[in-house]
């Protein structure tokens, strides 16, 4: 029996996700006294992941997975389960995850606790610790089915190194076939993607047109961040809905968020609660989101942001 982690991949590459379930499973695995066995489709050096504690990975190679079908990964990841007499399998909070993660609750007859943020609390009864309420509240909960699945919140644990080795073994599933089939695919080309940056730039309205988009861009780039933007934002067609964070948008689950120009709808705020840190630049005092703020600017973003961008470019320079 081990801990089965399904590892999310893009174009051969493993995502930080996919690291991150990976240290959670080896925590998990460590308190029920067994290992972690990971799977992972069409990606590439697999191997690393013996370095965040699995003891074996499962590498599909399909070029019928070459697009994400959440019916057909669901079925691979439960014969996987299935396979490896697994108990527990971790997964990621990703919209991917999120989406298989019901259907491979059915499949193997699991209970199903997502935004997990802490290695359990017990194992015996098995205890989760969950945010709930757009992240206002917490919530202790047991899964008290034989196979238990867990979707951990995106960076609520972080990336632990064990050094260890992984053995690769080819893995070929059964794979269903799937009503749905894939035209197109648009993906966003931030050098960093939304869901798995440390720091997200972020701008709103206050911006007052795509064209003073140049300076979010250069600080982004200056911190090593993502570039994201409000609804009325990708509404209006300034950016593209692939940047949109929010409740009605992609969460945002970064270690610092930096919003510029943004009041705080209730609606932007309930999807990026789970940030750990939050800074808003806005000349309006009484903006929303200076109450969710931990840290705030009252200023105009046209003065505000040049100058930091120039202290950062300081202080970057100073200790190359």
């Amino acid at each position: 029996m081990s801990i089965l982690v399904y590892t999310e991949s893009e174009n051969g590459k493993l995502k930080k996700a996919a690291l991150e379930v990976v240290s959670y499973a080896k925590a998990v695995a460590d308190q029920m006294g067994t290992s972690v066995t990971a799977v992972a489709v069409n990606a590439d050096n697999v191997e690393s992941l013996g370095n965040y504690g699995a003891s074996k990975v499962l590498l599909v190679k399909d070029d019928s997975l070459k697009d994400f079908n959440a019916k057909k990964y669901a079925t691979v990841v439960a014969e996987a389960a299935k396979n490896e007499a697994a108990k527990v399998v971790v997964v990621s909070s990703s919209a991917d995850s999120k989406y298989l993660a019901p259907l491979l609750a059915v499949n193997l007859e699991a209970g199903y606790v997502s935004n997990v943020i802490a290695a359990p609390s017990n194992v015996e009864p098995f205890t989760v610790k969950r945010s709930a309420f757009t992240n206002k509240a917490f919530a202790n909960v047991e899964i008290t089915t034989d196979v238990k699945i867990v979707g951990l919140s995106n960076n609520s644990y972080g990336l632990v190194e064990s050094g260890g080795n992984a053995s690769v073994e080819d893995f070929s599933p059964s794979i269903p076939e799937s009503g749905v089939s894939v035209e197109s695919v648009d993906k966003a080309t931030d050098k960093v993607s939304i869901a798995d940056a440390e720091i997200v730039v972020s701008g709103g309205r206050g911006l007052k047109g795509p064209e003073n988009w140049g300076m979010i861009e250069e600080l982004a780039d200056v911190l090593g961040a993502a570039t994201a933007c409000s609804k009325p934002v990708s509404d209006l067609g300034w950016r593209p809905h692939s940047e949109h964070v929010g409740q009605t948008g992609k969460p945002v689950a970064s270690n610092l968020y930096i919003a510029v120009g943004i009041s705080g709808a209730i609606q932007h705020l309930a999807g990026i609660n789970s940030s750990k840190v939050k800074v808003v630049i806005n000349t309006d005092a009484e903006a929303p989101f200076f109450k969710a703020a931990d840290y705030g600017v009252v200023g105009d973003a046209f003065e505000v942001v040049p100058q930091l961008i120039e202290k950062l470019k300081a202080f970057k320079a100073s200790n190359a």
